[in-house]
């Protein structure tokens, strides 16, 4: 059985940056009909290019068109998907039935995978989408491990099951979210979503505000958090095997909108999860370690989400996002045979530091003290200040292209 670390994409660096990592396949957009409009996402060219890339290192891409679509977005749709087709996308993600029948007609060789969107939440709507056509169901997020296995055995063994395993969660079903329309006129079902959930809110007593009396109060934060409407961030990282055991083939991680940095911890730690339990399932349950590399990026409380049946809203219990870690610089060029890298600076550092490396090689979670820096000139540095500034840095390890640098938050 094939199983695979799907990804996302939300521009080139990104697309480049997970696969490095390890991803099988990324999901990504042009610059319509998908859900994550504020990403970068792709010129038409670029989806020609970043395909041909991906494809060139055995990997898959799977293109977002799950819009909930009204009349006029079915312009110019046909000439998309035949495009998507002639340049050899792997797949496109699909919520709207009229998508979904339109695809069907235009480009009935295009693979067709059933979007979260469209809350494919028991086993007879699974079947009937697998009818109608698609080859991979991507399970609603509000599923149990029980309910999942329950689909499986119903549906044709050649209907892959994809389901999310990390991430933002939605408060809405599936994210089918009106908050976002209704706070700030940008529809989240047409990929324009501002997030309203994780903005700060405040109360106030009501027959005071009638009177315009009324005092605003912040919610304040207390260990329980105070992002109220936003939830916990979904980690499967340590019940991948009852995934598998549930039929689920394709590991899905949310993140379009995530820095690259993000991409990279994420991505790498899912990848070296799977290897080993595929390797040694023992050695698999026995780590302890994996949650605490997922925390060195941007993450707020973890929570397994429905896929255990919780019924004490324990995923909605939130906090303000933080990491363990800190991203420092970004690595540009291969070292060089004198021992300096060519690093794209993130956050400022200095000679004394003590950096971590992440890496997809035998370099991660290697650590070194920053003992020389000098700028495009040769002149020696102290401390790099100046934000994306470009440096040579002195490494004692080879390090490629995407590796990054990462700082304990606790150093000083």
């Amino acid at each position: 059985m094939k199983y695979e670390i799907l990804a996302p994409a939300g521009d080139k660096n990104k697309l480049e940056t997970a696969i490095y990592y390890g991803a099988d396949a990324v999901y990504m957009a042009g610059k319509r009909w998908g859900l994550r409009a504020f990403s970068d996402n792709f010129e038409q060219d670029e989806l020609d290019k970043y395909i041909s890339l991906a494809h060139s290192l055995g990997k898959k891409c799977y293109i977002t068109v799950n819009i909930q679509a009204h009349n006029d977005d079915f312009d110019g749709l046909s000439d998309y998907l035949l495009y998507l087709q002639k340049i050899g996308a792997d797949a496109i993600i699909v919520s709207d039935a009229g998508i979904m029948s339109l695809a069907k007609k235009v480009v009935p060789n295009l693979p067709i995978h059933l979007s979260t969107q469209a809350s494919a939440s028991n086993k007879y709507a699974a079947k009937f989408w697998a009818d109608q056509g698609a080859k991979r169901i991507i399970l609603a997020r509000e599923l149990s491990i029980k309910e999942i296995k329950e689909i499986r055995e119903f549906l044709p063994k050649d209907v892959e099951l994809e389901a999310f395993v990390h991430g933002a969660m939605c408060i809405s079903y599936s994210g089918r979210c009106l908050l976002s329309n209704y706070l700030a006129g940008r529809d989240s079902n047409r990929g324009q979503c501002v997030q309203a959930c994780r903005w700060e809110y405040y109360i106030t007593e009501r027959s005071r505000a009638d009177k315009g009396e009324g005092e605003l109060y912040q919610i304040q934060q207390d260990k329980q958090g105070t992002y109220i409407l936003n939830s916990k961030d979904l980690c499967m990282i340590d019940h991948l095997h009852e995934l598998i055991d549930a039929g689920v083939t394709s590991f899905k991680i949310e993140g379009r909108m995530k820095s690259n940095y993000y991409v990279a911890t994420v991505v790498n730690a899912y990848r070296r999860a799977l290897d080993q339990l595929l390797k040694d399932k023992q050695a698999y349950l026995s780590d302890t370690t994996r949650q605490k590399e997922l925390e060195k990026s941007s993450h707020r409380l973890f929570t397994t989400g429905f896929y255990f049946g919780s019924t004490e809203k324990e995923y909605l219990k939130t906090s303000y996002p933080v990491a363990s870690s800190e991203f420092i610089a970004e690595v540009v060029e291969p070292t060089d045979k004198n021992g300096f890298t060519l690093v794209e600076m993130r956050n400022r550092f200095k000679v004394g530091d003590m950096l971590e490396i992440l890496s997809p090689d035998q370099n991660f979670n290697k650590t070194f003290v920053v003992e020389e820096i000098k700028d495009n000139n040769g002149n020696t540095l102290a401390d790099v200040k100046e934000v994306q500034q470009l440096v040579l840095l002195k490494t004692p390890f080879k390090l490629n292209k995407h590796d990054i640098l990462r700082k304990d938050k606790k150093e000083k």
